[in-house]
């Protein structure tokens, strides 16, 4: 069965050309899974229910690749899963069509340089870290001091403070001031 994906980013946009290609490209209109939400949202409920709907052997059919996926990375997962599930993968516009030997060959090659891309990127990483410490920086967020926690728990127990005030009297970030509070709770908690 061929399965169609529909996207686009925000509520003004019109879906009409994504779903005018999929029927044309023989996915029936009440199999097309429509959606109008940004690509950068991981959560994406007719994505997850065109997945949980889809079984072996079905088509899933998109316009453009970047309908279907909010990065390489994510498109290289979704492949992968669907690779597994034995559901095949056709991009309209992208000219990818995992039925055949080329499309699955092109999908391989999108995941080989997905992969090199996040080896190059650690190694900049590392080595950018290496630099940094063989200049006596080690990264990382400042340590902080106990008197600075305490003056902001104290601040914070006054009442007379927002959380941005004492942030920005103290330099203790709003999240560490938080979980120190929560610390301190559960230890009084359990003595």
């Amino acid at each position: 069965m061929k399965l169609g994906y529909a996207r686009v980013s925000t509520q003004d946009q019109s879906l009409d050309l994504q779903k005018d290609a999929l029927i044309k490209e023989g996915v029936e209109l009440e199999y097309i899974f429509e959606e109008k939400v940004t690509g950068t949202k991981s959560d994406r409920p007719k994505l997850k229910e065109l997945l949980s709907y889809a079984r072996k052997g079905d088509q899933i059919v998109v316009y453009k690749l970047d309908r279907l996926s909010r990065s390489t990375k994510h498109l290289i997962e979704l492949s992968e899963e669907l690779e597994e599930r034995e559901i095949e993968l056709v991009s309209i516009q992208d000219k990818i069509d995992t039925t055949t030997a080329i499309g699955k060959a092109m999908f391989k090659m999108l995941a080989v340089l997905s992969e090199m891309e996040r080896d190059i990127i650690s190694e900049r990483t590392k080595a950018g870290l290496e630099s940094a410490r063989a200049r006596g920086r080690n990264g990382g967020r400042p340590k902080m001091s106990k008197e600075q926690l305490d003056h902001a728990i104290d601040l914070y127990e006054t009442k007379k403070y927002s959380i941005k005030d004492i942030t920005e009297k103290t330099g203790v970030s709003k999240a560490k001031l938080y979980k120190e509070l929560s610390e301190r709770k559960e230890a009084t908690s359990n003595s």
